[in-house]
């Protein structure tokens, strides 16, 4: 594991480029900085720090999209994530660290390749039941992996929903399964994973989002969304790809 400065440099650059790319793109917080945080802190205290990021994360995210926000949609989705999010937090409180930290590598490169390759084989879909069944598959995936987007995103492309309100919609979404995913995991497991992180993770997390987030609008006019996405989906999946290798290796070792 990393220490001292390196540790904040680290921690700095993978939050900074998720913070920039979620404000521009609508999602990239947890993509980018749930794989890196989960190999260099573990499963657990990796994945819980990037809940607790994306929860400030989301607060001012939401606050600058505020009147993009299709807020039907949101309560739709939202008040369904708990039910995914609690067996999520229970596994992650049973699964030994090399199983989970294989598990986060492979609901990442599952969820993009499908997001990334599968959009076109979806059909066109309405109504709340779909809306629904996203927000479930998306709490899991926040408990787990950090990552709450791209089961939302799947739906959003099924249901053709407009893409500068599906970004917005996106934030209180993130603010709600980062703060359940929180408060489920510190039922099952406690403070202990938090109260123990080094303070140079939260300064060095909470100073590059700052950073992010002003840069990302200035930036937000002359970047396209899709390719700001493209960007943050291929970092994910290759933080993917490593996290499933390291959780092999630590099974079979």
């Amino acid at each position: 594991m990393l220490s001292g400065f390196s540790l904040g440099v680290v921690v700095f650059v993978v939050v900074f480029i998720g913070s920039f790319l979620q404000r521009v793109s609508g999602m990239g917080l947890g993509l980018v900085a749930g794989p890196v945080l989960s190999l260099i802190l573990g499963p657990v205290e990796g994945i819980l720090v990037v809940n607790v990021l994306a929860v400030i994360n989301a607060v001012f995210a939401t606050i600058s999209v505020r009147n993009l926000i299709e807020w039907q949609k949101f309560w739709l989705i939202s008040p369904i994530l708990v039910f995914g999010i609690l067996p999520g937090a229970w596994l992650v409180r049973t699964l030994e660290p090399g199983l989970m930290q294989a598990l986060v590598g492979m609901i990442l490169l599952l969820a993009l390749s499908f997001v990334s390759f599968g959009s076109q084989c979806l059909p066109t879909v309405s109504g709340r039941w779909p809306a629904a069944f996203s927000g479930l598959i998306a709490g899991f995936t926040s408990a787990l992996a950090g990552v709450a987007g791209p089961a939302i995103t799947v739906y959003a492309q099924a249901s053709k929903w407009e893409q500068r309100s599906f970004a917005a919609t996106l934030q209180p979404i993130f603010f709600v399964s980062g703060l359940i995913s929180i408060v489920a995991k510190v039922g099952f497991i406690g403070f202990t994973p938090i109260t123990t992180t080094s303070p140079v993770v939260w300064i060095g997390g909470v100073c590059a989002m700052i950073v992010g987030i002003f840069l990302g609008v200035k930036a937000e006019a002359s970047i396209p969304r899709t390719k700001a996405r493209t960007l943050a989906v291929a970092l994910a999946m290759a933080g993917g790809a490593t996290a499933l290798v390291r959780g092999i290796l630590a099974l079979i070792s």
